[in-house]
């Protein structure tokens, strides 16, 4: 029995190999480079590899495009809409574990845990000193939430149990808020002159690439720290360099860097007051197995010509 064919940027996780064995054809990402392949259905993005239109036409018998996580920010959505093509993804299934993410990163630089477990390991640590790597308070301080959606109200929710004063700023101000939360909506500008901890929790699109630069991190507290669990092209990564070197800001948590990853030799891997992760906000057992099966499903679906379970575009 022939297989339907399906590009991927492999490898994949074990989990979804053994999800898609037997049911489907995994060819490597560079099989149709320069010319047509009608052979090929289906893609399926696992990393943040780029699907744009010229690649769609390459595939003249594609049906869906899969991606594994809530982003596509590197699927162009609108030329897969032109063509007729079925996008799908996972949201809802990560909201809470890159919530966690981000609460984990808020209070690693908050209470300095990178540098006191550097220090701790270190022979210098012979004796304690109570004077010695004093960090700043989460709870009871202002948290401001740039993106209040599915996972921006995750986080608010995590917030309200720090006791924290919770400010946020969408496109819009949402009106189905549960009263008790007490979340404030505010201007952009408010909200980076108020917060203690200033959280990137949006999308990436045209509106905000960069929407985290010079001016705005001019306008954050010199004792607030920005925590991005977004995309990494919501900020401008030389000026958030510029901004830790010369101490503007406290500190800058990030799950997500643009490029990602850095440069090796990029001057950010050398300041003290940042933390980074390599892309964690999803990364749970519980989480990337809900993603790795909704995200096989939409494939599947696509490929029978069957709506998707989730369909973005």
């Amino acid at each position: 029995m022939n297989l339907p064919c399906v590009i991927a940027d492999t490898p994949l996780a074990e989990n979804i190999d053994e999800l898609l064995e037997g049911k489907v054809e995994i060819l490597p990402w560079d099989t149709p480079a320069g010319s047509q392949d009608s052979s090929i259905e289906g893609i399926y993005t696992y990393g943040h590899v780029h699907v744009d239109g010229p690649l769609m036409d390459r595939l003249p018998g594609l049906k869906v495009i899969s991606n594994y996580g809530v982003g596509v920010d590197h699927i162009d959505l609108e030329a897969a809409r032109s063509r007729d093509i079925p996008v799908g993804n996972t949201p809802d299934v990560l909201n809470g574990a890159t919530a966690d993410m981000a609460m984990a990163l808020l209070l690693a630089a908050s209470r300095r845990l990178i540098e006191g477990d550097t220090f701790a390991r270190s022979p210098e640590f012979t004796y304690y000193d109570p004077g010695y790597m004093l960090g700043r308070e989460a709870h009871s301080s202002t948290i401001g939430i740039i993106g209040l959606g599915r996972i921006g109200l995750q986080i608010a929710r995590r917030a309200g149990g720090f006791d924290m004063t919770i400010l946020y700023h969408n496109r819009n101000e949402r009106t189905d808020l549960p009263g008790e939360m007490g979340a404030r909506y505010v201007s952009m500008d408010e909200l980076l002159g108020q917060s203690d901890y200033v959280i990137l929790s949006c999308p990436l699109t045209a509106d905000t690439e960069k929407l985290i630069g010079k001016r705005e991190l001019d306008l954050m507290k010199p004792t607030a720290t920005l925590v991005n669990v977004a995309r990494g092209g919501v900020v401008d990564t030389d000026a958030l360099t510029t901004a830790l070197a010369e101490r503007s800001i406290y500190h800058a948590a990030l799950d997500v860097t643009d490029p990602e990853p850095l440069p090796r030799d990029h001057p950010m891997l050398l300041l003290e007051n940042v933390t980074i992760a390599p892309h964690l906000g999803s990364a749970t057992e519980q989480t990337r197995q809900q993603m790795a099966e909704i995200s096989v499903e939409n494939l599947l679906l696509g490929l029978g010509g069957d709506p998707l379970r989730v369909r973005v575009a």
